[in-house]
Parts: C-alpha cells; structure tokens; sequence
C-alpha cells in the first residue's frame, strides 16, 4: 500500500475520533481546503490552521459516526478517495448520510491540497483518471 494511502488512512481515523490534532499531520504549512456550495462548511481555506478550524467546524456537528473510506484511486500525485459518511448531527434523533470523494494532492509526502467532491465522477475528473 502506497505511502499516500496510509496517510489518508490515519487522516481519517482522525476525523472519525474527533482527533483535530492529529488529522494535520501529513498537512503542508501551505495545503489548500476546498469544500463546494452545499456542505455546512463550504469554502476556501488556507494553511494548517484554516484548514484543522474548518475540519473541528464540520466534525464538531456530529454528536457521532464515521466517514470511512472505500476506495482509493491514485493518479500520480493526486489521490481520489470514495467515502460514505453516516453521522448522527447533535441534536438530532436521526441518522444521515452519504456517498461522495474527496480529492488529495501530495508533494514532497505532504497534502497540500484537500478538495471535496458531492459527484464521485467530478472527483476522477479532477484527478485525471478514466
């Protein structure tokens, strides 16, 4: 298993402990967040700091549950990973959740970028691969 893909592993391990700490640990100073029109955080956001408040902001609205990767797709230096989310909000009785991707690129071992996809095909497309 490639070394992106276990850093992905721990990253989402992270989320899914609520470990804000950790999940930056494969970051670069400069890694870009991107998160489209219609997730409760969506937005740009820049450096390790932006992007640990953006990613407490979003996992602090679960009262509990996971996003656990499926699949990882890798072309060259991005890394496409397929997700389903399945949360229970705070304050709320019922369970939600989804599909969706999430984008990485690596340089130098780091992520320095960080995108979120509702379409999984955008995601490949994003990512070059076919």
């Amino acid at each position: 298993m490639s070394t992106e893909v276990e850093a992905l592993k721990s990253f989402f391990a992270a989320i899914n402990r609520n470990d804000i700490d950790a999940i930056a640990k494969d970051f670069d100073p400069d890694i870009l967040r991107v998160e489209p029109t219609g997730f409760a955080t969506a937005g740009t956001y820049r450096g390790i700091e932006a992007v640990r408040e953006h990613v407490r902001a979003g996992r602090g609205t679960w009262a509990e549950g996971t996003c656990e990767p499926e699949e990882f797709l890798i072309n060259g230096d991005r890394v496409v990973v397929y997700l389903h989310a399945w949360v229970r909000m705070k304050g709320a009785v019922e369970w939600t959740g989804g599909r969706f991707a999430d984008g990485f690129v690596f340089r130098d071992g780091r992520i320095v970028e960080y995108r979120t996809f509702w379409d999984r095909d955008d995601a490949r497309r994003w990512a070059g691969i076919a």
